[in-house]
Parts: C-alpha cells; structure tokens; sequence
C-alpha cells in the first residue's frame, strides 16, 4: 500500500485526524499529528487490514533553525504482511510527545534513546533517563545547537603490561581455540 491509500483506510479508524503523506524511497511515509499518535498506532497494530506487530525504531531528526524543530521518526513493520510504514511526529523543543510504550513495549528503551540524544520529551512514559550518556551529562548531544568543543578534562590509564613470553603464549592459547 502506498502512503495515500494507508491514510484513507487508517482515517476510517482514527476518527478527526489530519494525516499528511510523506515522502521516501523505501516505505510509505505518513506524518500523525502528536495527540493523535497512540490511538494511530493502536489502529496500526491492532486492525486486520495493517497488522503492523512490530516498532522496528524510534529515531529523531534535529531540523534546527525550523520550527517545529523536530521529526520524531517510528519505523513500523507487518510481519504477516511484509510491509513496512515509517510514522512522522513533528515536534518543537517544549513539546512532549506522547509514549507508545502502551502500545509496544520496545518503545521504552528506542523513546530513552531520543531523550538521550535529542531531549524530546515522552510524555508518559515511566523511566525517561539517560541511556547512552553519563548520568552526569550536560544536555544532548545530537541536537544541531549542541557545543562541538567539549572541555574535559584529559584522563590517561597505564597499558596493561605482559611480558613477550606471556604474549606469545596468549597467541598460541587464542590460535588452538580457533582451531578446534
């Protein structure tokens, strides 16, 4: 199905949502506006004509100076169908948009890694803290006005130091393993 014939049969089911189609090279693309996003993807996973069973992803795109900022990106699948649909939530940087995690499960850990990286906010979800980054770390890292320089401080560590003879008998160890 094609991203216009998606957006037909998914209106029936979400009623009074203004569906956009996008556009890809790979997989239909339709953009959802962000309060309507958990009921669409209940339509999506839940109805017999798309049966998309599994979020494969969740991912952002920083579109900085532009307002909305971003595009919060969920990449679905139908493995009974072997189809794919690529949903799209804009979003500015004081918008929280809502967690999908009621809907898949997987979506906790792939909205903590947005969060992580881009600060998008999951409205809803239960354990928005840092994955990726230290716990210690001063924002977020893949937004486009992030610092490039980063001033830290430089830490070195001693080479772990074995003799040659150990060396080479770690070699020998590794090359029968491989070996048998």
């Amino acid at each position: 199905m094609d991203a216009p014939a998606i957006i037909d049969a998914l209106s029936a089911l979400v009623a009074d949502t203004a569906f956009e189609p996008g556009s890809s090279v790979d997989c239909p693309v339709i953009y959802v506006p962000a309060d309507r996003l958990v009921a669409t993807c209940t339509a999506l996973r839940d109805s017999q004509s798309f049966r998309f069973e599994v979020l494969v992803e969740v991912t952002a795109a920083d579109y900085f100076p532009r307002d909305p900022r971003f595009e919060i990106v969920y990449n679905l699948l139908s493995v009974s169908r072997r189809e794919r649909l690529r949903l799209k939530v804009r979003a500015t940087a004081a918008t929280a948009v809502p967690t999908v995690q009621g809907v898949w499960a997987s979506a906790g850990w792939l909205e903590r890694e947005v969060w992580d990286m881009f600060g998008v906010v999951f409205d809803g979800h239960p354990d928005l803290r840092r994955l990726l980054m230290p716990e210690d770390w001063e924002g977020h890292p893949q937004r486009k006005d992030y610092p490039v320089q980063i001033k830290k401080t430089v830490q070195t560590y001693e080479p772990l130091q074995v003799t040659e003879e150990e060396f080479r008998a770690n070699l020998e160890r590794d090359r029968v393993k491989r070996t048998h």
